[in-house]
């Protein structure tokens, strides 16, 4: 699923690239949504980005956490805590795009020029899923720095929330911080008992 995850996405963003008139289609436009009731940019927005740049990175990001998430989700099927892997894979990731994009809409809903792009929300959800499964497992900061998840985790929440504050650059920050959220507690939405197989895994350590 990570890996035609990643091929739509490559594909509709680099169409959207050529034609501008798909990137106006789908972005995300709080007001064109509440105003015009174009709701499938909630989750259009995601398949979109900025530049190839921007795309590059959530793919990676997407490609190096997915498959660990779909393996871990495989697992607790096996293990009889649930059921449907592909299916949970599918909702933390669309959910994590919905959640991620809430505030967003609710804030700029009155910006007529507001628009958002990327996967960001949704990729965030997934890595701090794989940050729930395996907290201690080495993250990089920049790709060089590294970083256990359990101490990546709270820096990425903190940072996504000062630079929101601060809105000094074209990023949705908002997005980044409440799919992260999103993609931690899905887990625990699954199965609360793994809530304490994740406090293991700290005091373990």
């Amino acid at each position: 699923m990570t890996i035609a995850l990643v091929a739509i996405t490559v594909l509709v963003s680099a169409a959207a690239f050529r034609q501008r008139r798909i990137f106006e289609k789908l972005l995300l436009s709080p007001y064109r949504m509440v105003y015009h009731k174009e709701w499938h940019r909630i989750i259009t927005h995601g398949f979109i980005h900025a530049d190839y740049v921007h795309l590059a990175v959530n793919m990676i990001v997407l490609y190096s956490f997915g498959s660990a998430v779909e393996a871990q989700l495989d697992a607790l099927c096996a293990g009889g805590v649930t059921s449907l892997p592909t299916l949970h894979y599918v909702a933390l990731y669309f959910g994590g795009m919905v959640v991620a994009s809430i505030s967003t809409v609710a804030r700029r809903k009155d910006v007529y020029d507001y628009s958002a792009v990327g996967a960001s929300g949704a990729v965030s959800a997934v890595l701090f899923t794989f940050i729930f499964f395996q907290p201690w497992s080495m993250l990089y900061i920049m790709g060089i720095i590294p970083v256990p998840g359990i101490a990546f985790g709270p820096l990425y929440l903190w940072y996504s929330s000062y630079m929101d504050k601060r809105a000094a650059d074209n990023v949705n920050h908002d997005a980044h911080f409440y799919g992260a959220i999103f993609g931690f507690l899905y887990p625990i939405a699954i199965d609360p008992q793994l809530l304490w197989s994740f406090i293991h895994q700290l005091l373990m350590r």
